[in-house]
């Protein structure tokens, strides 16, 4: 750059050369989308509650439901001990029928045909499906606290304190999350879910 000599003999400063258009390099704003990602946060980090997660929590059920449901299923092992004892007296007379004479158990017998009837009929329907034939009729459905089946070991459990406390199914009537002894000693719960079982999407993914 060459500096220019005045008319009076001093050297004029020589001006700066402006490159491009002066417009075109002023600052423009970013698109919505790149200022929206930065403030978002990835995917990952974002803990999305497991109702709002694609999911719907059932309802708990109340004592009344859950009182008709278990005297229809006491209805239901009434008639398969029935059947059960039908059962034996015909084998009985099939194998000899000369000597058939019609079974006369004892009460203590009655009653404890009746109970494991009763623990076998409970533990295999919330095993396998998690409702009974008076838990189908209600709605209802035994699951586990993360929504799952129970498996045969806590439904055998489950079903043994049934039959054998059966009053602690009042519990429900007086706890705020309509949990029986059943349910709070084995972490379980009875809601309302008349569809079809499905297991619950993992809560993770």
């Amino acid at each position: 750059m060459s500096a220019d000599v005045n008319g009076d003999g001093s050297t004029a400063v020589p001006r700066p050369r402006v490159v491009g258009d002066p417009v075109s390099e002023r600052p423009r704003p970013r698109p919505a989308a790149e200022s929206r990602s930065e403030l978002t946060r990835p995917a990952e980090a974002v803990r999305v509650p497991a109702e709002m997660n694609g999911q719907v929590v059932p309802a708990h059920a109340g004592v009344v439901t859950r009182l008709l449901a278990a005297a229809v299923d006491a209805v239901v092992v009434v008639v398969l001990t029935a059947l059960l004892d039908l059962a034996a007296a015909g084998a009985r007379f099939l194998w000899s029928p000369a000597d058939f004479q019609w079974p006369r158990p004892t009460a203590v017998a009655t009653v404890g045909v009746l109970l494991l009837v009763a623990v076998v009929y409970l533990a295999a329907g919330w095993a396998l499906t998690g409702r009974t034939y008076g838990s189908r009729l209600m709605g209802l459905r035994v699951l586990s606290t993360r929504n799952q089946l129970l498996g045969w070991t806590r439904s055998t459990l489950r079903a043994l304190i049934s039959v054998l406390w059966p009053v602690g199914l009042l519990w429900c009537a007086i706890s705020r999350t309509r949990l029986s002894l059943a349910d709070v000693v084995l972490r379980t719960v009875v809601v309302y879910d008349g569809r079809p079982y499905a297991p619950a999407p993992d809560r993770a993914s």
